[in-house]
């Protein structure tokens, strides 16, 4: 018990609480013998269009309940893995950088644990407080950002503040370059600068849709480690509605399949998050895809050859 209080020092933690990823115990061994850390951030503070993703951690973690334990795919059971589910980080309302602080705190005992940060929020600001933990161990040339979005969030700052939702990729960029997929809604500042600058690269829906072997083109750009970064609202619509700022023209579930596990067989992922599911009172649907989708990820970490390394 002494290590693990070591090491989860000023972490959130509820031992034996039955708000955990899958069901699984949240207990000291199972912390010890856990390879993925699930860390719920119920924060929506900068959203820009429908507030209301505070609510997703909670309701992922409750529709995981339902996942079956065997993945088809890869033939494994992650569950077995062993995934440890923190409490909900606590919400610093007043300020986002304070808020983005915390994350990073906590993601970096997770990392110096020698486990995965799992990132499941509420709004895609807070991935830069895993980026930033990152960004404590490895160089720049290291590490690539895979970042699935609807849009570029690649402003400077919005509504004033450079800790925006809106900002999230524009400060990742300070530590790693960023290959981004999907986008399909951005300034013409945003494009300019994208155009101007060499660490980010940007794959329309659009062109994705027209010729999807692009996808392996993004695949060439990645640095031998990867941090996976997805805003839900990257799937169209009809496959995930729920969210706070939806655009039409989405990818499809397998599209976004293809290639999360093509780059788990090519790059070591050290690090991912799933964001910005905003739960609809009365479909589960949404809430029981993003659980799918965190389950499918974990399953393909846990299958790649760079596993253990």
């Amino acid at each position: 018990m002494a290590v693990v209080n070591d090491q989860l020092e000023g972490i959130p933690l509820d031992w034996g609480s039955p708000y955990s990823f899958y069901g699984l115990k949240n207990d000291p061994e199972s912390w010890e013998k856990a390879r993925a850390v699930i860390i719920p951030v119920p924060y929506d503070g900068t959203t820009t269009y429908v507030s209301g993703t505070r609510e997703g951690p909670r309701a992922v973690i409750l529709a995981s309940r339902e996942l079956e334990p065997y993945d088809e795919e890869t033939g494994t059971e992650p569950w077995k893995f062993g995934i440890f589910t923190l409490e909900e980080l606590p919400v610093v309302v007043s300020s986002p950088e304070e808020m983005v602080a915390l994350v990073k705190d906590v993601s970096l005992r997770v990392i110096q644990s020698g486990k995965i940060p799992v990132l499941l929020g509420g709004e895609h600001l807070m991935s830069l407080g895993v980026i930033q933990a990152i960004g404590s161990g490895y160089g720049k040339e290291e590490v690539t950002i895979l970042h699935f979005d609807a849009h570029a969030d690649l402003r400077d700052e919005y509504q004033s503040s450079r800790y925006s939702n809106a900002c999230v990729m524009r400060r990742a960029l300070e530590f790693f370059p960023v290959v981004s997929i999907g986008v399909r809604s951005l300034t013409r500042e945003e494009h300019e600068f994208a155009i101007g600058n060499s660490d980010v690269n940007i794959f329309f829906a659009q062109n994705i849709w027209e010729s999807p072997k692009i996808l392996d083109e993004a695949i060439k750009l990645l640095n031998p480690h990867v941090y996976v970064t997805i805003d839900l609202d990257v799937l169209d619509p009809s496959i995930m509605p729920a969210v706070g700022t939806p655009e039409p023209g989405g990818i499809t579930w397998y599209q976004l399949l293809k290639i999360l596990r093509h780059t788990s067989e090519t790059r070591k992922i050290i690090g991912f998050d799933v964001m910005e599911l905003r739960p609809i009172p009365g479909n589960v649907a949404p809430d029981f895809t993003a659980a799918r989708l965190i389950y499918k990820m974990l399953a393909y970490v846990f299958s790649s050859p760079f596993y253990g390394e």
